[in-house]
């Protein structure tokens, strides 16, 4: 299961705390760094053990979930540029008086009014959760969807892609299998999705690749290679420095 496959599947304590306990080792949801169990880690003259020390990875590596989980795209969370400026300062301990001042939005009590919105959505979002949980029990004919990475740039219908159907995508331009070279780069966007998306599976987690070693891999997989590397940043399945000299994996 990849780490797109193992975010979507947590539950809420472990979204919340930004990690997963997988047997002998903890897995950061939020890239994928393993921190195995039974070590101590040094850390700036501080000893920690494993569950500890993912917590100050995730501080180091992304100051908090929060903050991971805010900067996600529209399409994903569900929330706009203004209620992430809201839920920001609500995070950080700001008075509603504080946050009408530093956004300059009406009075305190238009604050106050923002949070019960927030509330009131927490709420229906607890009902359409329970709602989905009780129809999956149900639900004998809802397909199997793929779901998409948490790293996407884009959301729209590109991702409304089944099981079935990705399998068939594989066969198709796969036809030597997924390990071999890619028949070719087709123009819909769904395929190359789901292309680009077996493609990443390549690269090494937690690595840093230089431009040629990218090209490298790339070449392996299909001719022209500097379109590969272009679609696998812009759809948000690897990033890379801005002067290109460094490339490394972020689902």
């Amino acid at each position: 299961m990849d780490l797109s496959e193992l975010f979507w599947s947590a539950s809420l304590v472990e979204l919340k705390n930004g990690y997963v306990e997988q047997g002998d080792r903890y897995l950061c949801l939020l890239c994928g760094r393993q921190i195995e169990k039974g070590i101590i880690y040094p850390e700036e003259g501080v000893l920690y053990e494993a569950e500890k020390y993912m917590r100050s990875h995730i501080e180091r590596a992304h100051q908090s979930v929060f903050d991971y989980l805010i900067d996600l795209d529209k399409k994903l969370t569900g929330l706009t540029e203004h209620q992430k400026s809201l839920l920001r300062l609500f995070y950080q301990g700001r008075s509603d008086r504080q946050v009408q001042a530093e956004l300059g939005i009406g009075s305190a009590s238009t604050i106050r009014n923002h949070r019960f919105v927030l509330r009131e959505r927490e709420r229906q979002a607890r009902l359409f959760l329970a709602t989905m949980e009780l129809l999956k029990e149900k639900d004998r004919y809802a397909p199997g969807f793929v779901n998409p990475h948490q790293t996407a740039r884009m959301m729209d219908d590109r991702y409304n892609v089944t099981e079935d159907e990705r399998e068939e995508i594989l066969r198709k331009y796969f036809s030597e299998g997924t390990d071999g070279p890619l028949k070719s780069f087709p123009p819909k966007e769904k395929q190359r999705l789901v292309l680009l998306r077996e493609i990443a599976g390549r690269f090494e987690r937690g690595r840093s690749y230089r431009e040629q070693e990218v090209n490298q891999i790339l070449q392996a997989v299909y001719h022209d290679h500097v379109t590969l590397r272009r679609f696998l940043v812009e759809y948000g399945f690897l990033d890379r420095k801005p002067d290109g000299g460094q490339y490394w994996l972020k689902i």
